[in-house]
């Protein structure tokens, strides 16, 4: 959008332009175009007194003089219509050209004041939206430290308390304590039947001594 704004404020500075090399060239050939009409008129208007206020006695004279002047008073006449109608032209299209100046130029400003507006408010946006981001983005890394620390507490769990699969090494190691204990158990069972047998075999070799005597 605010491309679009430098572009009409581009546009418009041409149109600028443009409409005032239109202008001057109008003011100035306008300008001849009075003189130049003006001045025929001036011509006829002397040429119609003086002819109008000529010595009627001499009649021939009068009338070469009069024929010569219908020529250049008709040719004159031919050049102020000439004039007139080129000067009329003239500020025809440059009223025509000021009005569409005029027009579009409106149009460009009230273009740019509602861009303008809108690159204000979208530019208010923005800052509320970066805000938000930036908001979100720390309650993000708060939340992350968080569930890291959590993780990490999980994980010293579940190393306390799930058991980890032992490995051949350990099974092996396992097996020969528990075969090792088993055999001194064993052992240690042996000697204690052992003993009983020859207790229990003493007390019947007394039982039987007591009944002999």
């Amino acid at each position: 959008m605010q491309e679009e704004l430098a572009a009409l404020t581009r546009s418009q500075a041409e149109m600028d332009k443009l409409r005032a090399e239109e202008k001057s060239a109008w003011e100035k050939n306008s300008s001849e175009m009075e003189k130049g009409l003006n001045g025929v008129k001036l011509a006829l208007k002397v040429l119609n007194e003086y002819y109008a206020k000529a010595d009627k006695a001499a009649a021939g004279a009068a009338f070469v003089q009069t024929t010569g002047a219908d020529g250049i008073i008709g040719l004159l006449e031919v050049c102020e219509s000439d004039f007139s109608k080129n000067l009329a032209e003239m500020n025809a299209a440059e009223e025509s050209a000021a009005q569409a100046y005029d027009q579009e130029t409106k149009e460009n400003e009230i273009e740019k004041t509602t861009k303008e507006a809108d690159v204000k408010y979208k530019t208010k946006e923005a800052a509320g939206l970066d805000k938000s981001v930036a908001e979100l983005t720390s309650d993000k890394e708060g939340v992350t430290t968080e569930l890291d620390a959590v993780l990490e507490y999980l994980k010293k769990i579940e190393e306390e308390c799930v058991a980890k699969p032992e490995t051949y090494e350990e099974r092996t190691e396992r097996r020969a304590a528990e075969i090792a204990g088993l055999k001194e158990g064993l052992q240690v069972l042996n000697e204690e039947t052992a003993d009983s047998l020859v207790q229990l075999h003493s007390k019947r070799v007394l039982r039987g001594a007591k009944r002999h005597f």
